[in-house]
């Protein structure tokens, strides 16, 4: 079993403000889980008792929309905490959350996360602005779906997939998407996220080896995103 000490993932959210007696509890006190691909850590709907702390791996957030069909909000990975703001809103689950490759996560027990809010100020002040920047990008989210043309959404989240995932040894895009995951994620018909996607191979913006997606011409890519 980990440690929560010696953990190099709690550099990158608000449990870096925990002090060494606040790890160790919660080192204690955590389950360690794996999530296989395809399955949910999160369900819609569903109440929860703890925070989970994504060690490694890759998921989806999404939900279902009036038509039934899957729309995914936001993409994770190692370092993203979940879960926080239903224990603070004492609300059930809003999203899915989907393994998009085997997922090992942390699961602290929501009991040790509402008393170390009373008592470490820093960790309060964290898990708030994580939930107010997941706010602010979700009222991003909806912005841009309601104006911008499906086009111009592929490119900003061929860019937004890179920059958050990273490329592989390959400089491709570090994360396997269905192309009716790229679909779902932009809210187009499946058909017209493969021709749009065939469209920018064919200009020599991207290329597509296999299923994974290559940028070869991050401006013109940038600039299709911003309408030009």
């Amino acid at each position: 079993m980990s440690n929560c000490r010696q953990c190099i993932i709690k550099r990158f959210n608000a449990l870096k403000t925990l002090t060494q007696e606040e790890l160790e509890k919660f080192s204690d006190h955590k389950t360690t889980l794996v999530i296989k691909k395809g399955e949910n850590l999160l369900t819609e709907g569903n109440a929860i008792n703890g925070l989970y702390c994504i060690r490694d791996g890759k998921g989806k957030m999404t939900k279902l929309n009036t038509n039934g069909k899957e729309q995914i909000i936001k993409f994770i990975k190692g370092g993203d905490i979940l879960g926080h703001r239903s224990i603070l809103s004492e609300e059930l689950v809003g999203l899915n959350a989907i393994a998009l490759e085997d997922m090992h996560v942390c699961f602290i027990p929501k009991g040790d996360i509402l008393e170390t809010i009373k008592e470490n100020a820093n960790f309060s002040l964290d898990l708030m602005r994580n939930i107010s920047q997941q706010l602010n990008d979700a009222n991003t989210s909806i912005s841009q779906m309601a104006q911008k043309p499906v086009k111009d959404r592929l490119a900003e989240t061929l860019i937004y997939l890179e920059e958050i995932f990273g490329v592989d040894n390959e400089a491709c895009i570090d994360v396997i998407l269905t192309r009716e995951e790229i679909a779902n994620t932009i809210g187009t018909a499946t058909e017209s996220a493969i021709r749009l996607l065939s469209n920018l191979k064919k200009d020599r913006v991207i290329d597509l080896i296999g299923k994974k997606i290559k940028i070869i011409n991050k401006s013109a890519l940038k600039n299709i995103s911003e309408g030009y």
